[in-house]
């Protein structure tokens, strides 16, 4: 009834219904019987459209532990190229860096996030290139729930009435709040080590007991 539809998910890749496959196991209830994945992305500008990821760094949280071993870092290969963006991220054109293509790193990506609820502080920014470059490679969306540190500060905020409050809080906020070392700023991995404490700071303030009670 529908031969178009079914031929064209059938030209998905098959690490794509790998990552799908992952969503057919629920997340656990408890907080500390997840893992979250920390994201952050160095990328050309902000347009989804007209700029690309560089970069794309990840870390993974388990019972409130960073498992640094488990980091995730890789170059994108590309022809664009704004020599503004790099003045602040240090991604270079002719860089050094070993980089692979923008599907290689959606595929291993996909792999290392499996159905694990992302972290990003602005989090939406990151989920929204990375679903443009999903797009330019005839994928479908990220399926993953998302949770913004942003967010989640401003919620600690809500129970103390002494506190002053700012409509939007950047990284850089909430690294001198939790006294964060910011040495590695502005490189996807340095930034993702910098919201993976913030997260856990945060979380301590919150005290959910139910990953639902982050979700929320």
């Amino acid at each position: 009834m529908w031969p178009f539809s079914k031929k064209k998910s059938l030209e998905l890749p098959n690490f794509w219904w790998a990552y799908e496959e992952d969503f057919n196991e629920k997340l656990p209830e408890s907080i500390h019987e997840n893992t979250f994945v920390v994201l952050d992305t160095e990328t050309t500008g902000f347009s989804l459209t007209k700029d690309r990821m560089l970069c794309i760094g990840a870390l993974k949280l388990r019972d409130n532990t960073i498992v640094v071993k488990e980091s995730f870092e890789v170059y994108i290969q590309q022809e664009h190229y704004d020599s503004e963006s790099a003045e602040i991220h240090g991604i270079l054109k002719h860089s050094k860096k070993s980089t692979i293509s923008e599907l290689e790193a959606l595929k291993q990506f996909l792999e290392y996030a499996k159905n694990h609820i992302l972290v990003g502080h602005h989090v939406i920014f990151d989920v929204n290139m990375m679903n443009a470059a999903l797009k330019r490679n005839g994928l479908p969306k990220l399926k993953n729930k998302t949770l913004d540190t942003e967010s989640l500060y401003i919620r600690t905020l809500l129970i103390s009435s002494v506190v002053q409050k700012k409509e939007r809080y950047a990284l850089d906020d909430l690294a001198k709040k939790f006294s964060i070392s910011r040495k590695d700023r502005h490189t996807a991995l340095g930034d993702a080590f910098i919201t993976a404490i913030a997260f856990l700071r945060t979380i301590e303030k919150l005290k959910p007991q139910k990953i639902k009670d982050l979700l929320r």
